[in-house]
């Protein structure tokens, strides 16, 4: 498939998750030329950015959550066991971690080769990536902190 193909398609699959928000009445910002949407998504506790990213050539969309804080030297062992553990309960998604720069995000691709996804798919995309970040956010920030230990953390995630 040439390029020029793969870009209608990524086209097409944009405006599918954009028509899904439109269709939700959510607010979200457009980035046309990126094939790229942001939000803000109200949880619990911590609101949660949210990025789909139509990536044409991979064929691709991708759901990416970055987490609003930054996790200091001495507690990234400790956050590093605790999302091991989270990612292992997962049936979608998972969270990733950046040891070097202490960087938390939460990560759920779906492939479009060969398919055509519809706004259900995208919605529950969404909606299963705001309610995994929303359940563990809070926690990581307090074994950041210091505010719980890792032991608390898997004794309270069982």
């Amino acid at each position: 498939m040439n390029d020029e193909e793969l870009r209608k398609m990524g086209d097409e699959v944009y405006e599918t998750v954009c028509a899904m928000f439109d269709d939700k009445g959510f607010h979200y910002d457009r980035h046309d030329e990126d094939h790229v949407i942001h939000c803000i998504v109200s949880g619990e506790d911590i609101p949660m950015e949210i990025l789909f990213d139509v990536l044409d050539k991979r064929q691709l969309v991708r759901l990416i959550s970055p987490m609003p804080f930054q996790v200091p030297d001495d507690k990234r062992v400790d956050i590093a066991l605790a999302i091991t553990a989270v990612n292992d309960r997962l049936a979608d998604g998972s969270f990733d971690f950046d040891m070097a720069k202490g960087r938390i995000s939460f990560r759920l691709t779906e492939s479009y080769i060969e398919s055509i996804l519809g706004k259900q798919l995208f919605e529950y995309m969404l909606m299963v990536s705001a309610s995994t970040i929303d359940d563990y956010n809070d926690k990581f920030l307090m074994i950041s902190k210091g505010v719980m230990t890792l032991e608390q953390f898997l004794a309270s995630d069982e």
